[in-house]
């Protein structure tokens, strides 16, 4: 049994023997490259083809190195590996030589779980205390009902606090949170759990310090495409394709990740690598492991998703916002493309997954988005209430529990735990917490920190609420200490044991009791579930059915408004085994009437 694991990467620091270390790197724009290691040794690199250099020396684990480069114009400066496994510090300082196969795995035969039994857990680790901050929430998790955590991204940001989107070193777990072995003993403890741990990764842009690869490759980027991070990463080029396929892997195979959510992949371009990587993927990727790959794509990419085309599911972001909609009354900004007819837009996501497949967005300006989506499964969407970008990125981070109705937000919840689709919960909602999460950095050069912060409050000038410059400013400052904290929920309500009385808050027993019903009805009967349709029957009122894998039908039933609606009989009759019903019904309810701010779920078995 393999109880070590090691991605050979073919550039970065690759031990050949336990002395001897091959260092090698792709910097296409330099005259020369010099391996500088600590002590002030120095030896220059090998040219290779296609810009390549490489040397391999006498050195082992442990060691601190960088690059100094000459480049064909300008003047030459030193730089951490971008392929760093680890750093002495942070993205500036020196890289380090890594011996993965020193990690010993535990559960060396975990093989993880099927996408059916996924229930995300979404957390950022600096705010748990880092890895092992994590890894001490884990028992409360699995008491929850919890399958599979989410890790906001990891590699190596500048400074102690970040989001993670603004990572620069994708081969390096940031030292704030841990040492990679914390982060794969992390990993190893939530697979002794019966835990599946994904990590969210950026391969769209990199944060705007500490990114030297333009300085020594500068076709690493293209100049005819800007995005709002700066130069565009150049997919065209089998070099950068290569970085970041590599990089997927190794997160799979040498830290033992379950799967992956790619951030954005809709400023991905050439979009076909999306293809190649999943392809690449399956083929580097033990069959047995059960390995799930989700994106984020704001062009509904329906072509992507499904058992046949590589990725298991695409974060429902049109689910989400029919439902903010609804549970909100909010229709600024994005919003504004659901504001008509929500119900109608609802029915719709709760059959076919996206609202918009090729449709005109008002938001966009009329550019038509997304694609068809009625053929997919329910599982190919993973849906929401909230997420980091939904509550980061508004101005004050104010989570839904502080912009609902309490009573609207139950019948919601149980909606999102019990419909098909794969639901995935932001940390703290399970408590109910109304603790805010803010847009938050660390940038230690001063000048950048000004225009983060500037470039904040200016993304909020056009609201009307924010008008007003002095109001604008008392946005909080993203790179303030105070903004990290105070967007840390508290977590230790969450239960230790799977008792119910260990239970602390109604709220956490609310969870817990959603998920169990999820995992004794609805998991089991989610291979080859397909939508029978659903139609709104009230302006917040929809009814959706589902013939499931066992031929049974799903009913759902759910009403967001305070007002209650009548069930047309002629259209959904509501037949079968009441699984769920929020508020309770009552003996004297009438039969054809769907309370307000009500959730009803009920099984038809098969005949």
């Amino acid at each position: 049994m393999t109880l070590r694991h090691r991605r050979r990467l073919p550039f970065g620091a690759e031990l050949v023997t336990p002395a001897r270390t091959r260092f090698r790197l792709w910097a296409p724009s330099c005259r020369t490259v010099t391996l500088c290691l600590d002590g002030g040794v120095e030896h220059a690199m090998m040219r290779e083809g296609e810009g390549w250099f490489e040397l391999e020396i006498e050195s082992g684990p442990g060691v601190h190195y960088r690059y100094r480069f000459e480049p064909l114009d300008g003047d030459g400066m030193m730089v951490p590996d971008p392929a760093s496994r680890a750093q002495a510090g942070d993205v500036h300082d020196a890289s380090i030589v890594v011996d993965p196969e020193a990690f010993l795995w535990t559960h060396d035969d975990w093989r993880g779980r099927p996408w059916c039994e996924t229930v995300i857990y979404e957390v950022h680790v600096g705010l748990c205390g880092g890895f092992a901050g994590v890894q001490a929430l884990l028992p409360r998790l699995v008491a929850l009902g919890i399958t599979a955590i989410e890790l906001m991204p990891v590699a190596d940001f500048a400074g102690p606090r970040n989001w993670g989107y603004d990572g620069v070193l994708p081969f390096a777990p940031d030292a704030s949170y841990g040492t990679p072995e914390d982060l794969k003993t992390l990993v190893d403890a939530a697979h002794g759990h019966g835990l599946m741990v994904f990590l969210d990764v950026v391969y769209n842009h990199f944060g705007p310090d500490g990114n030297y690869i333009g300085l020594y490759a500068d076709a690493f980027f293209r100049d005819d495409i800007k995005t709002p991070w700066g130069r565009a990463i150049d997919f065209r080029r089998q070099e950068v394709r290569s970085y970041f396929c590599e990089n997927a892997i190794y997160w799979l195979q040498e830290y033992r990740f379950d799967g992956l959510r790619l951030d954005a992949t809709h400023s991905i371009v050439p979009q076909d690598w999306l293809k190649e990587l999943s392809d690449f993927v399956k083929d580097a990727v033990d069959a047995e492991r059960h390995i799930h790959l989700v994106v984020e794509h704001e062009g509904n990419a329906a072509h992507l998703l499904g058992p046949h085309h590589g990725y298991d599911a695409q974060w429902n972001d049109d689910a989400h916002h029919v439902l903010h909609v609804l549970l909100t009354g909010e229709t600024d900004s994005y919003y504004v493309d659901f504001a008509d007819a929500p119900a109608d837009k609802l029915a719709r996501c709760l059959s076919e997954g996206f609202v918009y497949q090729g449709q005109p967005s008002i938001f966009r300006k009329g550019v038509r988005r997304g694609e068809p989506s009625k053929d997919l499964p329910p599982t190919a969407f993973v849906m929401f209430l909230q997420n980091h970008d939904q509550i980061g990125n508004r101005a004050f981070g104010e989570r839904l529990v502080k912009l609902a109705d309490p009573a609207a937000m139950e019948a919601a919840y149980a909606l999102l735990l019990l419909t098909p689709q794969i639901p995935l919960l932001f940390m703290g909602e399970e408590l109910g917490s109304e603790q805010p999460f803010l847009f938050f950095t660390s940038y230690p050069d001063e000048e950048l920190a000004e225009a983060v912060r500037e470039g904040r409050r200016g993304e909020f000038a056009g609201a009307k609420a924010f008008a007003d410059p002095a109001v604008r400013h008392t946005i909080p400052d993203p790179n303030h200490p105070d903004t990290f904290h105070g967007s840390r929920p508290e977590l230790t309500g969450l239960a230790t044991d799977g008792s119910p009385s260990s239970l602390s808050t109604p709220a956490v027993a609310r969870t817990q009791r959603l998920i169990a019903l999820r995992r004794e009805h609805i998991v089991p009967r989610l291979e080859g579930a397909r939508s029978l349709g659903a139609e709104a029957v009230g302006p917040a009122a929809v009814i959706a059915r589902w013939h499931m894998g066992d031929g049974s039908v799903l009913t759902i039933a759910v009403n967001l408004a305070a007002r209650s609606v009548s069930i047309p009989p002629h259209r959904f009759q509501l037949r079968g085994t009441l699984v769920h019903a929020v508020p309770a019904i009552s003996p004297d309810d009438p039969e054809d009437c769907l309370p307000g701010h009500s959730t009803w779920a009920l099984i038809e078995a098969a005949r």
